[in-house]
């Protein structure tokens, strides 16, 4: 079994910051590429940012210097730093991991952190 945990959302004024956090935990052997999805009411889910294991990353445009991924391979976890949110920002958000088992490699989501960014 393998389980990813998120925390860290919640409600923010627009300017403001948040630090999502995305634990995985399980029968891993090694964690290759982590990420951060967000779906807003009515939309597709779409790609915010993401993380090979050896720490090159990716942001989607309308993210690009107002957020960043990290990641602690120590412990299997992956970070987004929000800073300047915006109300389009308003989203629930989802780590994603591509986990290496016993017999291969697994694409593992979390179960979603709302983030709500008003005044």
């Amino acid at each position: 079994q393998v389980q990813l945990v998120e925390s860290g959302g919640g409600l923010v004024q627009p300017g403001g910051s948040l630090r999502l956090s995305c634990a995985a935990s399980g029968s891993i052997i090694s964690i290759n590429a982590m990420g951060w999805y967000r779906q807003a009411p009515g939309k597709e889910r779409e790609l915010v940012a993401g993380i090979t294991s050896v720490g090159t990353t990716n942001y989607a445009d309308s993210v690009k210097g107002r957020f960043t991924i990290s990641r602690d391979n120590a412990k299997n976890t992956v970070y987004l730093q929000m800073n300047s949110l915006k109300p389009e920002d308003t989203a629930v958000y989802y780590c994603k991991a591509d986990i290496t088992r016993s017999f291969g490699i697994n694409r593992y989501w979390g179960q979603g952190t709302q983030v709500t960014v008003s005044s």
